[in-house]
């Protein structure tokens, strides 16, 4: 079934790349308490401030940016897609500069033009629908050839609020959501399997 999805569109850190951002350190550095939501909460705080923090927040994104390293799979899984001629897009939370930098340390620009990365600078950030509507708007496509795909609950809901199907990738078996999930794999190695058999 995944198979005949034209417009995939994925999540960066997790996903595509080994998970390398530490969230509880980076709310500690940002004076955050813990367990909130980092963009949502900024968006809490007066406007001086918040542009303060969301400077230091892509800073230290951006400081993680050049050990990014390609998940397992990721390079075949997106070669096939691209061999396909299927769409490939990047949603993340983070800035579309962090985005790109990441992607070319990884390896993994070539799979994707920087019209098709969407940052949180691009559209309305994750769980917002914003920014897959964008991606599929920029390429003819609609909902039902959408599909997004992400290792964390926000990724999944965002689908959801995009009427877009959700694949969950994540080996953690504390880590799972049903109930916003259409299809679960642990890894993209496995994911690459089930489209190599289509």
């Amino acid at each position: 079934m995944l198979a005949r999805y034209s417009c995939w569109v994925f999540d960066l850190d997790g996903t595509l790349t080994v998970h390398q951002h530490d969230f509880d350190a980076i709310r500690a550095a940002l004076g955050i308490p813990p367990g909130r939501l980092i963009l949502e909460y900024l968006d809490t705080l007066p406007h001086a401030r918040a542009a303060q923090l969301h400077e230091r927040l892509a800073a230290l994104e951006s400081e993680l940016c050049a050990s990014a390293r390609a998940a397992p799979g990721a390079d075949a899984l997106l070669g096939l897609l691209q061999e396909h001629g299927r769409h490939r897009g990047i949603l993340t939370r983070s800035t579309r500069a962090n985005a790109l930098a990441t992607l070319a340390a990884a390896g993994l620009d070539g799979y994707f033009a920087p019209q098709d990365v969407i940052g949180r600078d691009d559209a309305l950030p994750k769980p917002a629908a914003d920014g897959i509507e964008h991606l599929l708007g920029q390429w003819g496509g609609t909902p039902a050839h959408g599909v997004m795909i992400g290792d964390f609950r926000l990724d999944l809901e965002t689908g959801r609020h995009a009427g877009v199907a959700t694949v969950h990738v994540n080996a953690d078996p504390t880590q799972q959501w049903p109930e916003l999930t259409d299809y679960r794999f642990t890894s993209l190695d496995e994911l690459l399997a089930v489209l190599s058999e289509a």
